[in-house]
C-alpha cells in the first residue's frame, strides 16, 4: 500500500506522535509512506524511518490555505496514493477538496482520525467526511455520533492510542545519574510524597484543582510536594502567573513546584507517587495518564472522557467524579497508605494494537 497522510505540522503532540508511528510502520511492513505537512522539528525523524516528507503550507487557519488544494490534487495525481488519511481539520479541507475533485473511479480512499472534542459547526464536519472514520476513543465515537448524525456508525472504527511497553516499562527506574541529578535539583522532595500532574498550562487542564488538592492534603498533615509539569505558552503566562498566586493564596507555594517544559516525563512520572489528570474538560484520549499507567504508577483521574475509559479498565480504583474535591483528597491518600498498581497494559491500549488496526482500517477499503 502506498499511504499518504496530511496535518497541519510535525513539531510536538499526540496527533503528530501517531502519524510517525503509523508511517515507521508501515515502512517496516514493506509499505510506503508519505505524509504532507508544512514542516517541523520531527522532519528528521519521520524521514529517518524510511517515510518521505513533502513541505506545502496547509498548517494556517486562513483562507489563502485553499490555495493548495490545486498543487496538493497535482501531488495525489502523481504520486496516486491507496490511501489518503486526514489528521487534522485545515489540512483536511485541503485534502478533501483535492480528493473530491479527482475522478471518482481513479481517486484514492480517503479516511480521517477525529482526535478530539472539536467544536461542532461546518468546519470541524470535514473530520467525518472519510469513507472510514478513526475515533481515538469510544468517547469520542459517542461524541461524532451525536452530534454528527450524517456519519453511520458503520464508518466509524474506534482505534485507541497506543502506549509501547518496550518505551513504558512496567517498573522503569531512572538510571543512577538522572537521579543523582533530579535529586539535586528537588532537595525540596526529601522527605516528601509527590503528586505529578503533567500537562501544558491553560485552564482545562485542572492545575487549579491541584494547587487546592495539594491544600486539601497538607491540611490533613500529609507531607505532599505536588509537581506540575508542562509548558507556559506565551499567550499563557498571565494564567501562570495567576497559580502561582493562588499557590501563596491557598499557603502551598512552598509545596508546589512548577516544572515547565520536560522532555523526561517519563523519568519523573517513575520517581512521583501518584500521576494525575485532572482536566476539567474531558481528553479525547490521554496519553499521559496511560503512559503512567504502563510504568506501574498509581493514577488518579477525573471520571470522563478517554481517560475515564482507561482507567475504567485498568485502575478504576483512580476515578474520581470531575469537581469533587473531597473524593479527590480521600482517593489520593488512600494510595498514599495502601499504594496500587495499575492493570498490565493490553489491548486495545498497545501501541502495537493502534498501529494493526490502523492498517487493517486501509485495507478494508482497498478491498472493497
Amino acid at each position: 500500500m502506498k499511504i499518504l497522510q496530511i496535518l497541519p505540522e510535525l513539531n510536538s503532540g499526540g496527533v503528530e506522535r501517531g502519524t510517525l508511528e503509523i508511517a515507521a510502520h508501515l515502512v517496516r511492513n514493506g509499505h510506503e509512506a508519505v505524509v504532507v505537512s508544512n514542516g517541523g522539528r520531527l522532519v528528521g525523524a519521520l524521514e529517518k524511518s524510511g517515510a518521505r516528507h513533502v513541505a506545502m503550507p496547509v498548517h494556517k487557519k486562513s483562507l489563502a490555505t485553499l490555495l493548495q488544494v490545486r498543487p496538493l490534487r497535482r501531488l495525489l495525481e502523481r504520486e496516486r496514493p491507496d490511501i489518503v488519511h486526514i489528521r487534522s481539520r485545515v489540512p483536511g479541507w485541503v485534502a478533501w477538496l483535492a480528493w473530491r475533485g479527482l475522478p471518482e473511479a481513479t481517486r484514492p480512499r480517503l479516511v480521517s482520525t477525529v482526535h478530539g472534542f472539536y467544536s461542532v459547526n461546518a468546519y470541524s464536519a470535514v473530520m467525518t467526511r472519510g469513507e472510514r472514520v478513526i475515533a481515538v476513543s469510544g468517547s469520542v465515537r459517542d461524541y461524532v455520533l451525536k452530534n454528527y448524525p450524517a456519519v453511520s456508525a458503520e464508518r466509524l472504527r474506534v482505534i485507541h492510542r497506543g502506549v509501547d511497553p518496550e518505551e513504558f516499562p512496567r517498573g522503569y527506574r531512572p538510571s543512577a545519574e538522572w537521579l543523582a541529578r533530579w535529586h539535586a535539583a528537588n532537595p525540596m522532595l526529601r522527605g516528601k510524597r509527590t503528586l505529578l500532574l503533567p500537562g501544558r498550562i491553560t485552564r482545562w487542564k485542572g492545575q487549579e484543582d491541584f494547587l487546592e488538592l495539594v491544600a486539601a492534603l497538607k491540611a490533613r498533615g500529609e507531607p505532599v510536594h505536588g509537581l506540575i509539569a508542562g509548558e507556559t505558552h506565551p499567550k499563557k503566562r498571565a494564567y501562570g502567573e495567576e497559580l502561582r498566586a493562588r499557590a501563596v493564596e491557598l499557603g502551598v507555594a512552598e509545596e508546589v513546584t512548577f516544572l515547565g517544559h520536560r522532555d523526561d516525563v517519563r523519568e519523573v512520572m517513575a520517581v512521583s507517587d501518584i500521576v494525575l489528570s485532572l482536566s476539567r474538560e474531558p481528553e479525547a484520549f490521554g496519553r499521559v495518564s496511560l503512559e503512567a499507567a504502563a510504568l506501574g504508577r498509581p493514577v488518579v483521574g477525573c471520571d470522563h472522557g478517554g481517560v475515564g475509559e482507561q482507567l475504567r479498565a485498568l485502575f478504576p480504583q483512580g476515578l474520581v467524579p470531575v469537581g469533587d474535591a473531597e473524593k479527590l483528597a480521600n482517593v489520593c491518600a488512600r494510595l498514599l497508605y495502601e499504594g496500587g498498581t495499575p492493570g498490565e497494559i493490553v489491548e486495545p491500549f498497545t501501541l502495537e494494537a493502534m498501529k494493526r488496526a490502523t492498517l487493517e482500517v486501509y485495507r478494508e477499503l482497498l478491498v472493497l
